[in-house]
């Protein structure tokens, strides 16, 4: 099975499923392998999922959670913060910094054990 994020939110894809094509967002990537009961986590973001006789994702960036340095993702996310308190930019600098927000606390998320895994 796997669960993911796509941009209509998370979705889940087992063995068997209808064949689909999904675009990925930010977020936590779960994978459990036949037979097993644990889960794999991973923080990814963007690509597509494609789904027909397997399951294959493209994501432009993902990190299991031994691969995460949190102080970075922590410091990464407190610049983007202070630069949308400072001056704003266009837009497109504005999406980004907030994307650069969201990616860092997802990963940090991660490197916790996920959202799942937290009580």
């Amino acid at each position: 099975m796997v669960v993911c994020p796509t941009l209509e939110g998370y979705e889940g894809f087992m063995a068997n499923h209808t064949w689909a094509c999904k675009l990925l967002g930010v977020g936590e990537l779960w994978i459990q392998e036949c037979g097993s009961d644990d889960f794999k986590i991973a923080a990814i973001s963007g690509g597509y999922i494609d789904v027909k006789d397997s399951i294959v994702l493209f994501t432009d960036a993902a990190e299991w959670p031994e691969a995460i340095d949190v102080e970075r993702a922590r410091q990464l996310k407190q610049d983007a913060e202070e630069w949308l308190r400072g001056d704003k930019g266009d837009a497109n600098e504005i999406a980004m910094a907030k994307y650069a927000i969201e990616k860092a606390i997802t990963r940090m998320s991660v490197a916790e054990g996920g959202m799942r895994r937290k009580k």
